[in-house]
């Protein structure tokens, strides 16, 4: 049973992804029993930060000009991962359609509910992962998009483009 807004200790979430900041946050949150996005609400400001989640179709499209990413789609019993290039989108029916060669998407666009910025040391080798994490009603992770995931570090042009994308979607009071 996951715990509910009013029991969240977001302290203690903390605590548990700092003593070992390589860890998947999909871990934190099994540990802690907290949906998967709570961990990364708990890290805001930190190494998290909120977009504005009215934008995720912006924030989408956005993903076109950065070239091949790497696309991690998790659900309670299968993890799917695609390297690939956003584009080529559509609507249909409220589902946000990503149809490129590489990438072939259908996004439920009712479920989206929160959209945040992340980077950490990948949990593959420590080195910087740059990620963009959309996250549903429920609080589950809708589908992540990481820019680099290990393996090397990212490019300086690339980390300066991540930034501007924070910059430009950030989440206002």
């Amino acid at each position: 049973m996951l715990q509910t807004d009013l029991t969240i200790n977001h302290e203690a979430i903390r605590e548990t992804f700092n003593a070992d900041r390589k860890q998947m946050t999909l871990m934190v949150a099994k540990k802690m029993r907290v949906p998967e996005v709570e961990v990364i609400r708990s890290l805001e400001g930190d190494i998290a930060h909120e977009l504005d989640s009215a934008r995720w179709e912006e924030i989408i499209r956005a993903f076109e000009e950065l070239g091949n990413v790497h696309v991690i789609v998790s659900n309670g019993a299968t993890t799917l991962e695609a390297v690939g290039q956003f584009g080529k989108f559509s609507s249909t029916d409220g589902f946000f359609n990503v149809q490129s060669k590489s990438l072939d998407m259908h996004i439920r666009s009712w479920e989206l509910a929160s959209v945040f910025a992340f980077r950490k040391p990948s949990h593959t080798d420590g080195r910087e992962a740059l990620s963009f994490q959309f996250y549903d009603q429920r609080g589950d992770c809708a589908f992540k998009v990481f820019l680099t995931f290990g393996g090397h570090d990212p490019a300086p042009e690339l980390v300066q483009k991540y930034g501007k994308l924070i910059e430009k979607f950030k989440k206002h009071p």
